[in-house]
């Protein structure tokens, strides 16, 4: 699985449902892209570089930055 679906499945919802609210909102889901590491949190809709608490890196992206909409 992409690391995108597995953030869908995360959030409990339709990948398509996701990213259409992440579109309109202030905030979007996020996750870390390191390997072995599926942590998830809210980030800004455009973050590439976002905190994971899990790595201590910055490598969290949003789903919107992973389907190339942002």
């Amino acid at each position: 699985m992409s690391k995108l679906t597995d953030l869908a499945e995360d959030w409990g919802v339709p990948l398509d449902e996701m990213l259409e609210e992440a579109v309109y909102d202030s905030v979007a889901p996020g996750i870390c892209m390191n390997p072995g590491c599926d942590y998830t949190t809210e980030v800004e809709p455009d973050s590439m570089e976002g905190w994971c608490e899990c790595c201590n890196t910055n490598t969290v992206q949003s789903c919107l930055v992973l389907a190339g909409l942002a």
